[in-house]
C-alpha cells in the first residue's frame, strides 16, 4: 500500500501537497544518481554548481526553491523566472531572486547575474516552449538541465542540435517513486510529509482554492485555473 499514516496536527489541505512534493524529491534524487558534470553539491557531482535557474514558480517551482534552500541547503544564485507578480513575491520570500523576463531579456539576465558564466544547473518547472527555445542560450556546456514541466507547444524539435551540442545532461522526471521502507510503505512520500509537518517545506501560503465537492470542481476545467490569483487549488471532501 502506498497510503501513510498522518501522526501530526497537520491541516488535511496541507498534508494533500505530499504527493507533488514526493515528485518533487524523486525527480532531483534521478539527477543526483545521474553522472552529472554539475550537482548541487560536491557529492552529488563532478562539481558543485554555483548558479541554478528554475523556469516558473507555480506549484512545483515554490516547491523546488524551498527543497534547494532549506532541505539541499544550496547557496549559490538561484534564479526564478515568473512573470506573476505574486508568484514572484513567494518565490523570493522562499530565497530566490526572480526576474519577470523571458527569451532574450531572460539571457541578458543570465549573462549578467553570471558574470557571463551562464548557468550550470537548470530546471523547467513549467513546460512552455519558450523556455525549451532559449535553453541553449541560457546553459553552460555539460551544464544540468531537469525537464520536470510538460507540454512545450509550438516548439520545433531542431532546436535539440543546439543542445547536443553542448553537451547538456538532460535528466526527465515523472511521479514520485522512490523505494520503500522496511514497512513497505513508499520512503519519498514518507520523507515529503514529514518535511511539510516540520514547516521545512511551507504550503499553506500558496494554497489558493479550495473546493467542497466534486461538482465544484467544474469551475476549475471553466478556466478558474488561469486566474491571475490562481495557484493551487485543493478537493477538501468531507465525511
Amino acid at each position: 500500500m502506498n497510503a501513510i499514516c498522518i501522526k501530526s496536527s497537520l491541516d488535511d489541505v496541507e498534508a494533500a501537497l505530499t504527493e507533488p512534493l514526493g515528485c518533487i524529491i524523486h525527480a532531483l534524487s534521478r539527477v543526483t544518481k545521474t553522472r552529472t558534470r554539475y550537482g548541487l553539491s560536491s557529492l552529488d557531482s563532478w562539481q558543485k554548481a554555483k548558479s541554478v535557474l528554475i523556469c516558473g514558480a507555480g506549484p512545483a517551482g515554490l516547491l523546488f526553491i524551498q527543497y534547494l534552500r532549506n532541505v539541499k541547503k544550496y547557496e549559490g544564485l538561484l534564479l526564478v523566472s515568473e512573470p506573476n507578480p505574486i508568484k514572484q513575491k513567494l518565490a523570493v520570500e522562499f530565497g530566490a531572486e526572480v526576474t519577470d523576463a523571458i527569451g532574450n531579456d531572460l539571457i541578458e539576465i543570465v549573462q549578467e547575474k553570471t558574470k557571463g558564466q551562464l548557468i550550470e544547473y537548470a530546471i523547467d518547472a513549467c513546460g512552455a516552449g519558450t523556455v525549451m527555445a532559449s535553453l541553449s542560450r541560457l546553459i553552460r556546456k555539460q551544464a544540468t538541465v531537469l525537464l520536470y514541466g510538460y507540454g512545450h507547444s509550438g516548439v520545433d524539435l531542431s532546436i535539440l542540435n543546439n543542445l547536443q551540442f553542448l553537451e547538456a545532461t538532460l535528466v526527465c522526471s515523472t511521479g514520485a517513486s522512490g523505494g520503500f521502507d522496511a514497512d513497505l510503505r513508499p520512503t519519498t512520500y514518507r520523507k515529503a510529509l514529514e518535511l511539510i509537518a516540520t514547516k521545512q517545506i511551507e504550503v499553506a501560503s500558496w494554497i489558493t482554492h479550495r473546493y467542497p465537492s466534486l461538482e465544484s470542481l467544474s469551475a476549475v476545467f471553466s478556466g478558474e485555473y488561469r486566474d491571475h490569483n490562481y495557484i493551487k487549488g485543493i478537493l477538501t471532501l468531507k465525511n
